[in-house]
C-alpha cells in the first residue's frame, strides 16, 4: 500500500489550515464587529466556496492561477516553477475550500459574546485592540478552534478543486480523496476501500471535537 497520498493529504490539509484560519479568523472577527463598506461582498466572496460546485472551483482558481495569468506568471518568475498542478496548487484549493467553514463558525463564536463583558473592559480603560485580544478571542476560543478544525475537516477531504488545480500526479500531488478516485478507476477495490477508510476515520475524528468543542463554547 502507497501511503504517499496519507502524507501529502495531512501536509496540504495542515498548511491550508493555517492559511484559511489566519483569513478566516480575522475575516469573522471582521463581519462580527466592523461597518464598512463592502461588507456584503465580503462575506459573499468568503461563503462562496460552499455553493459552488467543486470542478467549478477549481476551474476558476485554474483561471486565475494559471500560467497566462499575472497571478501565475509572478508565482513562477519567484520561484522558478508554476504554481498550477503543483503541492502549492493543490494548497491553494484545499485552502478556498476551508475559508468559508471557518469564517462563519468564527463569525458565529465572536457575535455570541457577551457585549457587556467587552464594554465593561472599554469601561475600565482597555483599548480596542486589547479588548479584542483579552476579552473577545478568548470567550470566543472554543468556537475559534472549532472552526479551524472544521476547516482541517474540509481541508483534508478536499477534491474537486484539488484535482482541477494540482491534477492527479502518483507521488506528486496525488491526495488521499484524489488516490480514492483513481484506484476505483483503476478497479482497485481493496486499495480504494481501505483508502476510504483511513480518510473517514480521520474526519471523523476532527469532527468529533469539533462539535464538542462547539457545544463548549459560549
Amino acid at each position: 500500500m502507497d501511503w504517499f497520498p496519507l502524507w501529502l493529504s495531512l501536509r496540504v490539509a495542515a498548511t491550508a489550515t493555517v492559511i484559511a484560519g489566519a483569513l478566516g479568523l480575522t475575516g469573522g472577527y471582521l463581519l462580527a464587529k466592523a461597518s464598512f463598506r463592502g461588507r456584503g461582498l465580503l462575506e459573499a466572496i468568503g461563503t462562496l466556496p460552499i455553493v459552488l460546485p467543486p470542478t467549478v472551483l477549481g476551474y476558476y482558481l485554474l483561471v486565475v492561477l494559471g500560467v497566462d495569468s499575472p497571478i501565475g506568471r509572478t508565482w513562477e518568475r519567484v520561484t522558478g516553477r508554476p504554481l498550477v498542478f503543483t503541492v502549492a496548487g493543490a494548497v491553494v484549493a484545499a485552502s478556498v475550500s476551508a475559508l468559508p467553514f471557518v469564517l462563519r463558525t468564527a463569525r458565529a463564536a465572536i457575535e455570541g459574546v457577551d457585549p457587556r463583558v467587552e464594554q465593561a473592559a472599554r469601561v475600565a480603560g482597555l483599548p480596542e485592540w486589547r479588548v479584542a485580544l483579552s476579552v473577545t478571542v478568548p470567550l470566543a476560543g472554543r468556537g475559534l478552534i472549532a472552526g479551524v478544525a472544521l476547516g482541517f475537516a474540509r481541508a483534508i477531504g478536499e477534491f474537486g478543486a484539488t484535482v482541477m488545480v494540482a491534477g492527479n500526479i502518483p507521488g506528486r500531488t496525488q491526495t488521499m480523496p484524489v488516490a480514492v478516485f483513481d484506484a476505483v478507476q483503476a478497479g482497485d477495490d481493496d486499495r480504494a476501500a481501505v483508502l476510504a477508510l483511513v480518510l473517514a476515520a480521520i474526519a471523523v475524528a476532527v469532527l468529533l471535537v469539533a462539535n464538542r468543542l462547539s457545544r463548549a463554547a459560549p
